[in-house]
């Protein structure tokens, strides 16, 4: 949820004009949650003119992050010319639209991402944020995938804390093949709490190492969180599957966030990326 948030108010404070930061300032003074809803059912969300000032939505989104509890969302949606418009909509007290009935998953049940009706909504000028195409800008677009995998690698260490307080309290850590497992959940995650220090780094001074650098990142981060996952469920056993553990919840959560898109595609396009680029010798690798 507050990494949608930082996206939506990131989006808004790079693209949108001085009047619409300045209201963003306003919204987040007072407490105002955003995010951002890319994802559609066919035939997904547009907008339409309706008048010299105003415009209409009609779609919907999917996988609405948060549907019904947040306060502004920030969306894609086709303009009459067919591009890839973002749009700034209020939908606080909007909880009629939201249909979360759908969301029967075993982990992130508590976002809420279900589906969230626009048809109807109608919208001044000041909710067209930037230009068609901005949203997917490079290099902020991939780029901005250190992100999530923050919020990943927080979780990935939330669940080796929880394994070493087991092992301490329990007294398995005075065995030798439970130290070794501990051991390699410490050098993953510290391994993978570098790349995205560094991938964090890259990505918000917009370097052109970026996108590659990220996108390698994800795999890195992904893998941590796996062998992190297994090695809790083997140190602790059963326990670690019963639903008040807080392992439990931190390996349904994690094990359904890190399912993010085209994993396998993005270590691709970044291996390919080094391999076209010589870079040995200078620190855009490192």
């Amino acid at each position: 949820m507050f990494e949608g948030h930082v996206n939506a108010v990131q989006l808004v404070a790079t693209y949108g004009t001085d009047d619409q930061r300045q209201t963003l300032d306003a919204d987040l003074a007072a407490g105002s949650v955003y995010g951002v809803w890319n994802t559609e059912p066919n035939p997904g969300l547009e907008i339409r003119p309706d008048g010299d000032l105003r415009w209409v939505l009609g779609g919907a989104k999917s996988f609405a992050t948060g549907a019904g509890h947040l306060d502004r969302i920030l969306v894609t949606a086709r303009n009459p010319e067919g591009l890839k418009q973002l749009v700034l909509v209020p939908i606080a007290g909007e909880t009629e639209r939201a249909d979360n009935a759908g969301w029967q998953v075993r982990g992130m049940r508590g976002t809420c991402s279900g589906r969230f009706d626009f048809s109807g909504l109608v919208l001044g000028n000041d909710a067209l944020i930037g230009g068609p195409g901005d949203y997917e800008r490079e290099p902020r677009f991939s780029a901005g995938a250190w992100r999530f995998t923050a919020v990943q690698l927080g979780a990935i260490e939330a669940l080796v804390r929880h394994l070493r307080d087991h092992l301490v309290q329990t007294g398995k850590g005075a065995d030798p093949i439970q130290r070794a497992r501990f051991a390699t959940c410490l050098t993953e995650t510290r391994s993978a709490g570098l790349w995205v220090r560094r991938a964090a780094n890259l990505a918000e001074t917009q370097a052109a190492e970026a996108i590659p650098f990220v996108l390698m990142t994800r795999g890195v981060v992904e893998e941590a969180g796996l062998k992190t996952m297994e090695a809790a469920a083997r140190s602790v056993g059963t326990a670690s599957f019963f639903a008040a553990s807080r392992i439990d919840r931190i390996t349904r959560d994690l094990g359904l966030y890190l399912r993010q898109p085209v994993p396998d595609q993005a270590r691709d396009r970044a291996a390919a990326a080094w391999l076209e680029d010589d870079c040995w010798g200078d620190d855009r690798w490192w």
